[in-house]
């Protein structure tokens, strides 16, 4: 037996929007939305990286009016590993749509310095690697990179305001430095370190689809109104900062990205440039000693995010009715299915997930002939936050659950078959997934392999 996943297009305004949220990293939840790293840095950096417990009772992680602050020690000689610090990588991880970062404060341009702002994959560099905001020392501008395995080179088409540095993603390419990736250099002074804090601060928005990643930069006193309103259409922003397209198979080189922060001391750039470095090299004979020796230099080492956004593609323009199922075999396309979710999905077969305020509703929609079996649709909406509905051939009908704030949303219904759990239920042979969704949309994280999951062992940065 299968059954069908409804997939409803439910609008939050009436007005055509491109992009609807995703993922709120509020401040109140930010810190359990992701994980600390506390191994040995693999960019070589003099740093100790500390879990949270550590981080929030030595005062380098906290919420300050509202933001979250993360710092580094700025109180102690170092000793050990380095410097205390935190990384940390989102528990979810994504492909395409768009992030948006407000910030009233990023790691100022102290000599030893590396932090960054980054979108990670699994199997480094095969999943590839998107560096949005990073630089060393007293770097005035910011620099864009992307690290991809080979075959994946970038274009100057004009259509960026940065600096083109190096053309070839590959982390190996000849005629480049080791993992210098495709690089583009800001022309803006305050787009990172200390012109960006005497600034203000600002918007670094991160557009990621088939075709380019792009990164805006807004000061505080030009960010666009539609920003501020929840509502983001990148198409009015004017010509990005960086844009990574040309000769690159996005959806092949960049999958299932993680979002990053860290600050780390030295190590494979900070470290590597250090003796060439009039200004830093002149504060002590290495970057080490320095960073060792100086701990009031690091005083203004810190990220104060003011909000972390991540929005999903709706792909819908105006009030749009629920979507028929005629196409069975169209592929779907979803935004996040959070891990209570997946949960159900386990145990009832197939979902179609509607984050509301406050609910997650997992709608199951069987053909006419499968809802006459009572055991299975029984079963399903005993299951908590399950809403089971019926479709003909013509149409599918709608319930009117929630009130959404992110959905899920399609061009038609997927057919999938049941899990070994809805077996039971539905008298199917099937004990698999299958779907034909591709690389489509967002994919959310679970921790396991579940439905739309990310099921890595771990992650880890190399150097750019």
């Amino acid at each position: 037996m299968h059954f069908s996943i409804a997939l409803f297009t439910l609008l939050t305004t009436t007005t055509s929007a491109s992009y609807v949220i995703q993922d709120d990293y509020s401040s109140s939840s930010f810190a359990s939305m992701f994980d600390f790293f506390t191994d040995a840095d693999p960019t070589n950096g003099y740093v100790n990286y500390v879990d949270y417990n550590t981080a929030e009772t030595n005062g380098l992680y906290k919420i300050q009016d509202g933001a979250v602050y993360m710092g580094v020690d700025s109180t102690n000689t170092a000793s050990g590993r380095g410097r205390d610090s935190i990384r940390i990588a989102s528990k979810n991880t994504y492909e395409h749509g768009l992030v948006i970062l407000d910030l009233a404060h990023m790691p100022a341009g102290a000599c030893g310095t590396w932090p960054a702002f980054w979108m990670l994959g699994t199997d480094w560099p095969n999943n590839g690697e998107i560096d949005i905001i990073e630089g060393v020392n007293g770097q005035a501008a910011n620099n864009m990179a992307m690290h991809t395995s080979d075959g994946c080179t970038i274009t100057n088409t004009g259509a960026f305001s940065g600096s083109l540095e190096t053309d070839n993603c590959y982390v190996d390419a000849s005629g480049q430095s080791s993992n210098a990736g495709c690089s583009i250099r800001s022309a803006d002074d305050s787009s990172f370190g200390s012109g960006f804090n005497s600034a203000g601060g600002g918007v670094f928005a991160t557009e990621w689809t088939s075709e380019a990643i792009s990164i805006w930069f807004f000061s505080r006193d030009a960010i666009p109104s539609d920003i501020t309103s929840g509502n983001p259409d990148p198409s009015g922003w004017g010509l990005p900062q960086g844009q990574f397209t040309g000769g690159c198979d996005i959806d092949d080189k960049v999958k299932n990205q993680q979002l990053v922060f860290d600050v780390t001391f030295c190590g494979d750039w900070a470290g590597g440039v250090w003796s060439t470095d009039s200004t830093c090299s002149s504060k002590g004979a290495t970057c080490q000693a320095y960073v060792q020796d100086n701990p009031s230099a690091f005083e203004d080492t810190y990220w104060l995010i003011n909000s972390l956004k991540v929005y999903s593609e709706n792909g819908a323009s105006g009030t749009a009715p629920a979507t028929s199922s005629a196409a069975a075999t169209t592929a779907a396309k979803t935004s996040a299915v959070p891990t209570s979710a997946v949960a159900t999905a386990s145990a009832t077969g197939g979902l179609s997930t509607i984050t509301g305020a406050t609910t997650a509703t997992t709608f199951i929609t069987f053909t006419s002939a499968e809802s006459s079996n009572a055991a299975a649709t029984s079963a399903a909406a005993a299951t908590t936050n399950v809403v089971v509905t019926e479709t003909t051939t013509s149409a599918i009908a709608t319930t009117a659950a929630v009130t959404p704030a992110v959905v899920t949303t399609a061009a038609a219904a997927t057919t999938v078959q049941t899990t070994a759990a809805a077996a039971a239920a539905t008298t199917a042979d099937s004990s698999s997934w299958s779907s034909s969704s591709g690389h489509s949309g967002w994919s959310g994280h679970s921790g396991s392999s579940g439905w739309g999951g990310h099921s890595g062992s771990g992650w880890r940065r190399f150097f750019s």
